[in-house]
C-alpha cells in the first residue's frame, strides 16, 4: 500500500510540474467589451447614425405625447359642461390616441433595438478582428472578454480600442 500511495504522489506531482511548465508559457489577455462598445470610434459612430436615422421619430414622437397631454388637459377642463355623449366620444378619442401613441412608441423601440444591434455587432465584427491582430501580434493563446477580476498586466482593451480607432477615420 504505502508503494502504491507513493506512486500515486509522485504522479500528482509531475503532472503538477507538467502543468506548470505549459502555463509559464501560456499568454492570456483580457478585453473590456463595454469599453470597446461605448468609447471606440466605430460605436460612436453608430451611434451618432442611429440618433441621426431616428431623431425625425422621436421628435413625432414627443409631439405626439404633448398633443395627447394637451387634450387630457383640454378634456379635464371641459368635461363638466359636456354633455353625457360627448363626454363619452372625447374618451373614446382619447383612448385612441393613447392606443396609438403605444403603439407608435412599441413599434419605435422595437425598430431601433433592432437597429442598435445591428450597428452594435458590426463594432463587435470589427473588434474581433482587432483583437485578433494583437492577439498575433503579441502571441496570446488566449483572450477573454468577461471575467470578475482581471490584472490591468493583461488587459489589452487600450491596444484593441487604438486599433479600431485608427481603421474608422
Amino acid at each position: 500500500m504505502n508503494t502504491s500511495k507513493r506512486r500515486w504522489l509522485v504522479t500528482v506531482l509531475l503532472v503538477g510540474c507538467a502543468i506548470s511548465a505549459i502555463a509559464q508559457d501560456f499568454k492570456v489577455g483580457y478585453i473590456n467589451t463595454q469599453t470597446i462598445t461605448t468609447q471606440s470610434n466605430p460605436a460612436k459612430a453608430a451611434q451618432s447614425k442611429l440618433e441621426q436615422e431616428f431623431s425625425k421619430r422621436q421628435k413625432e414622437l414627443t409631439d405626439q405625447q404633448a398633443s395627447l397631454k394637451v387634450f387630457g388637459e383640454k378634456f379635464d377642463r371641459d368635461a363638466p359642461t359636456l354633455s353625457e355623449s360627448q363626454r363619452i366620444a372625447r374618451q373614446k378619442e382619447g383612448a385612441e390616441m393613447s392606443r396609438d401613441l403605444q403603439r407608435r412608441q412599441r413599434e419605435f423601440q422595437e425598430d431601433l433595438n433592432g437597429r442598435r444591434n445591428e450597428e452594435l455587432q458590426q463594432v463587435l465584427d470589427r473588434a474581433t478582428k482587432a483583437v485578433k491582430q494583437v492577439a498575433d501580434a503579441e502571441k496570446y493563446d488566449m483572450v477573454l472578454q468577461e471575467v470578475v477580476f482581471v490584472n490591468t498586466k493583461h488587459d489589452i482593451t487600450e491596444k484593441v480600442l487604438k486599433i479600431l480607432n485608427s481603421g474608422a477615420k
